[in-house]
């Protein structure tokens, strides 16, 4: 799995006009990429970094204050650009795979404890936030 996060003091998700998932304090904007080999095990160790991360003012966590995330998936984080000029697709998983497994960083998060707003998979979605730091950073698990 792969996953973009950034730091910041709010973010939103919009579908066909409409806020699907928005966070008005300070936390965590986490794009997630999934690829064919990845599985629930994999959700559940980026789940742990993501709650654990300590990135947020004071170099503290997640959970160390309750902050919240907004998770989006993001099938292009396995884009492959090196040739030509139109990125494949092919490393980015088909969504029956993908979408369990977004899912599934999401219902770890909840069960750790983590207040998580989410978008809508497959959706084309506007994401709105202000960058905090800015701090964005890319995390393989």
């Amino acid at each position: 799995m792969r996953a973009v996060v950034q730091r910041v003091s709010s973010a939103s998700v919009t579908v066909d006009g409409a806020t699907v998932g928005a966070i008005d304090e300070p936390g965590l904007l986490v794009l997630v990429g999934v690829t064919h080999t990845d599985t629930p095990a994999e959700a559940a160790r980026l789940a742990a970094k993501l709650w654990g991360l300590r990135i947020l003012s004071g170099e503290k966590s997640c959970s160390d204050i309750g902050a919240p995330l907004l998770v989006v998936s993001q099938f292009t984080l396995y884009g492959d650009a090196r040739k030509g000029r139109r990125p494949t697709w092919q490393a980015a998983a088909p969504g029956p795979v993908a979408e369990p497994l977004v899912e599934a960083v999401c219902t770890e998060l909840r069960g750790l404890g983590a207040r998580v707003e989410t978008g809508v998979f497959g959706a084309d979605m506007k994401v709105g936030l202000t960058n905090d730091g800015p701090i964005t950073l890319i995390l393989e698990i």
